[in-house]
């Protein structure tokens, strides 16, 4: 560890605090390097505080250095000898592009590997009436069984995850909103091969907000017995904005727009989600979230349950009945849903009609299971595409663009909104 005192004692007056703690954090550590295995990933953003995830093959103190960029240096903390970390980063500012890096321990414990660099932004403050955002779900999807011969074979999901990361990599966005079905079976013994690795890139710089679809809550969510099934593969491993129904729905607000994310897992047989009914929390506190200190702010729900829907998942009825009329009369501008493995955008819609004071839905599906076909037509439909795919939008003050493209960058929808 002679090198990681060193190179404190470069900073000014840093030595004496650090030092010492580093010293007794990788006293009892055994020998090897330890090799980050998962992200670093960025969740819960706010003007002034992020929080970064990641998590080591072995044993290792972490040091982790920020700062507004370009001098990533400014601040500095570290996270005790684990193999899973979180660091909260605090003194941040609004409005503030922040890089990172990320070291941990060398097989010599003399000193530290070359840094995982990142970066990202803060939410915005509500006079900057500007912000982009990516948006991707349903990257689940199970590994193919492998041949007569017993060799792997062709991963269709596998690829398309690949493509799309690299397209979206390159995508100038403040963070990755993600509709549900984060993995096949809910397991986070299945989230690096379904998610984390592949979205590895983007997840670095993007913070990460998820609404829940039916996988998270495991494949008995129908059962009491299911309880434990979320927070042993999903809650331990994410920290969604704070809110009083944190993990399940929440928001948050940037620049000129509020994003609610609701969870409708109920609908899909979940014991242990949040109720939809009419006096339920989580509608109480939704009303609250469309009304209270909303003038000028575009609201923005994110949902798994689609409610409309001509792919081979039908439209969830269940929560078209209990949310499509609160949605229309609070004025949501855009709906963000899941489930289906489609693109699927309607028309304004106004109870269950096309009309141009009602809201428009996007199914956002294609991250990684197979591509839908259509199965029926409907008058609610503007755009239907089966092909994996994913979503870039753009606020700027009172116009909203949303583009839609497929693995291989190609265009496969815009959609223009007006506050």
């Amino acid at each position: 560890m002679r090198y990681w005192g060193a190179y404190f004692s470069k900073i000014k007056g840093m030595k004496k605090l650090f030092l010492p703690f580093i010293l007794l954090v990788s006293a009892a550590l055994p020998g090897g390097a330890a090799q980050i295995i998962r992200g670093p990933y960025l969740e819960d953003p706010t003007q002034t505080t992020l929080i970064l995830h990641w998590q080591t093959s072995d044993s290792t103190p972490a040091w982790l250095e920020y700062g507004p960029a370009p001098r990533c240096n400014q601040l500095m903390t570290i996270t005790p000898a684990g193999t899973r970390h979180k660091a909260v980063l605090y003194g941040l500012v609004p409005n503030q592009e922040y890089c990172y890096r990320l070291y941990v321990e060398n097989s010599a414990q003399d000193g530290v590997q070359n840094p995982v660099e990142g970066s990202f932004k803060t939410l915005f403050s509500p006079e900057r009436k500007e912000v982009q955002f990516l948006a991707i779900g349903n990257t689940g999807a199970a590994e193919p069984a492998a041949g007569p011969d017993g060799l792997p074979v062709p991963d269709p999901a596998e690829q398309a995850r690949m493509q799309l990361a690299a397209r979206m990599k390159a995508r100038t966005a403040d963070f990755l909103i993600h509709t549900g079905n984060l993995t096949h079976s809910g397991l986070d013994s299945d989230a690096d091969r379904e998610f984390f690795t592949p979205f590895k890139d983007v997840l670095a710089r993007n913070p990460l907000l998820v609404a829940l679809g039916p996988n998270e809550y495991g494949p008995n969510r129908a059962e009491k017995s299911s309880k434990p099934f979320l927070r042993a593969n999903y809650s331990q491993f994410h920290n969604m904005s704070w809110g009083t129904g944190t993990p399940k729905y929440y928001s948050f607000d940037t620049a000129n727009a509020r994003f609610i994310f609701l969870d409708a897992n109920t609908t899909y047989g979940a014991v242990w989600a949040p109720s939809l009914e009419e006096n339920s929390a989580q509608i109480k506190w939704l009303k609250t979230s469309l009304t209270t200190n909303v003038d000028g702010k575009w609201k923005i729900v994110v949902i798994n349950a689609p409610l409309y829907s001509t792919g081979a998942t039908p439209a969830n009825n269940e929560a078209f009945a209990k949310l499509s009329k609160l949605f229309e009369d609070y004025k949501v501008n855009l709906v963000l849903q899941g489930n289906a493995a489609d693109y699927e955008r309607t028309f304004p819609m106004w109870r269950g009609e096309p009309n141009q004071r009602g809201v428009v839905y996007m199914t956002l599906g294609g991250g990684g299971a197979q591509p839908q076909k259509r199965a029926s037509s409907d008058a609610s439909t503007a755009r239907y595409v089966a092909a994996y795919h994913y979503a870039q939008g753009k606020i700027v003050d009172r116009k909203m663009t949303v583009k839609v493209y497929d693995q291989g960058d190609k265009l496969l929808d815009t959609v223009e909104l007006y506050l």
